[in-house]
């Protein structure tokens, strides 16, 4: 895969690991909230979704069109 998937799969999965791993430690008990209000990671996954799928889906046009 062209090096511009692999940017789109790392903004992408940066930009929501965070909030995964908030909501993932409060569904197991170790966050002390239980009903965490992650503001934070929540507009850090919202600004990071679509410029990350944009570039893997360019990554797989130039990858489509070079092979």
């Amino acid at each position: 895969m062209p090096k511009l998937f692999w940017i789109g799969f790392a903004v992408f999965v940066l930009g929501q690991l965070p909030l995964w791993t908030i909501i993932a430690a409060a569904d197991a008990g170790l966050w002390p909230d239980p009903n965490p209000n992650p503001v934070g990671p929540g507009l850090l996954a919202f600004v990071t979704f679509w410029p990350g799928v944009a570039l893997i889906a360019l990554g797989v046009l130039r990858r489509s069109r070079l092979g």
